[in-house]
């Protein structure tokens, strides 16, 4: 079966004997210029009052839409090697751009306003993932590789943009490989996860949007490969984040309740909830687009406390 059992607790959050639902595949394009094997399909936004998914697809420079009724089709390309899409409390969708360096929004009449592109009067890596808090501050990871050229930073980052974007502020600046991060349904805690040591810490969120007390929640290592990336949280503040053999689910207290498997061979990169109700896990891979339900909703983007 595709899901994994465990520890006590997962059959509540879905059924354990459900199918993964296959989608879509075709994504994807070769990476190794830049010192990683492939870019892959990621970022799942659900787009609540249009009724569709959108993702990117990294490798073939395109943002793909997807819904029950029209099936796939893309809805833009020349997107800049586009990676993680979020919006903000207007409903604005963010990415962060690889090709470009930078973080971007999207306004009502299509332009497009650069949210963060440099720190420190220097240019960033090649921004990964992003969240937003319900006071339109942006979150985002900026790993850095020195395979990627021109680096200019020479380490990875994770950023806190104001909500009037005047200020750029480095929180977090030991992680290896920042990738994945989300907040937890109050927002007082924020999830960055690790993707190069396999790891995902926990951090109080300050009133003034900074962060402290990090601590380690979760290792997300085993035998079958894949790495923490893309995760986001439910209504009861438990964890989704890519991991080996598929998306593991974490308890708040860091315990791994289980997986859901997605077959040898496949590396899932991202998730998102959606589906109307926010009970469908969207889940893309290196080349593919699937997706499971679940009972608990996940935290809608974009999310208006």
């Amino acid at each position: 079966m595709p899901i994994e059992q465990i520890a006590p607790g997962l059959e509540r959050i879905l059924d354990l004997e459900q199918e993964v639902e296959w989608l879509a595949d075709g994504f994807g394009g070769d990476g190794s210029a830049l010192g990683v094997p492939w870019w892959p399909a990621e970022g799942p936004l659900w787009w609540q009052e249009g009724g569709y998914l959108l993702f990117s697809d990294i490798g073939q420079n395109r943002r793909m839409r997807y819904n029950d009724a029209d099936g796939l089709s893309v809805l833009q390309t020349d997107t800049n090697e586009a990676n993680g899409l979020t919006r903000d409390p207007q409903g604005r969708l963010l990415a962060c751009e690889h090709a470009a360096r930078r973080v971007t929004r999207q306004e009502a009449d299509g332009s497009i306003t650069v949210v963060a592109d440099s720190y420190d009067g220097k240019r960033l890596n090649r921004p990964n993932d992003l969240a937003v808090k319900s006071d339109g501050a942006i979150y985002f990871t900026d790993p850095y590789r020195d395979t990627y050229p021109g680096m200019e930073l020479g380490f990875a980052g994770v950023y806190r943009v104001s909500p009037d974007l005047s200020d750029i502020t480095l929180l977090i600046n030991d992680y290896v490989g920042p990738n994945g991060l989300c907040f937890s349904p109050g927002e007082s805690i924020l999830y960055v996860n690790d993707s190069r040591v396999g790891l995902i810490k926990a951090w109080d969120v300050r009133a003034d949007g900074g962060i402290e007390n990090g601590r380690l929640l979760c290792v997300v290592n085993d035998e079958r490969g894949g790495v923490p990336d893309g995760m986001k949280c439910d209504l009861e503040g438990n964890l989704y984040s890519t991991g080996p053999g598929g998306v593991w689910i974490i308890a708040p207290d860091g315990r791994h309740l289980g997986t859901i498997a997605l077959g040898e061979g496949r590396r899932a990169t991202n998730v998102g909830f959606g589906g109307g109700d926010w009970r469908t896990l969207y889940i893309t891979t290196f080349h593919e687009l699937c997706r499971v339900r679940v009972n608990i909703p996940g935290v809608p983007a974009p999310r208006i406390i």
